[in-house]
């Protein structure tokens, strides 16, 4: 990514859905956000987008307050309006219609100093796919730590 500074990342989304597809999206933001951001006081835990009023909203995403804000401070768990070209929008909406597809945030980041959502269009994963995950992740895992052994004994 170059000059992108990553600020928070959605690990659980990788562990609860199965990624079809990413897309860079903007942000509308108030000043106070944007410090805050810039602080790295940025949870994506719980986020999710969806479709409100014709277009697309962050919803769930707790942006600390500024300290500095005073009265000028936001609401931390405000939805917050996603930027995209209107053909891409409908695109996703019409995907987040279908059964099954959700929009989750993988990230937040600054790029050239505008703060992005990466978000991805992900469908559930069964219980049974996230343990088969988690027993992959211990296989190699083991595999790893087996060859270290392995070169460190010669």
């Amino acid at each position: 990514m170059g000059e992108d500074q990553v600020i928070a990342v959605n690990r659980k989304a990788f562990h609860d859905y199965l990624i079809q597809e990413r897309m860079e999206c903007g942000l509308v933001l108030t000043g106070t956000e944007i410090k805050s951001i810039r602080l790295g006081g940025v949870s994506l835990q719980q986020a999710y987008a969806g479709p409100d009023n014709g277009a697309l909203w962050l919803f769930d995403v707790h942006i600390a307050r500024y300290e500095a804000g005073g009265r000028y401070n936001h609401d931390p768990k405000r939805p917050r309006k996603l930027l995209l070209h209107k053909r891409e929008m409908n695109r996703v909406m019409g995907s987040v219609a279908r059964k099954g597809y959700t929009l989750v945030p993988l990230s937040l980041y600054l790029k050239h100093g505008l703060a992005k959502v990466e978000l991805g269009l992900a469908q559930s994963k069964k219980q049974y796919d996230k343990r088969k995950a988690l027993a992959e992740k211990d296989a190699r895992r083991e595999t790893e730590r087996a060859l270290k052994t392995k070169v460190g004994r010669r």
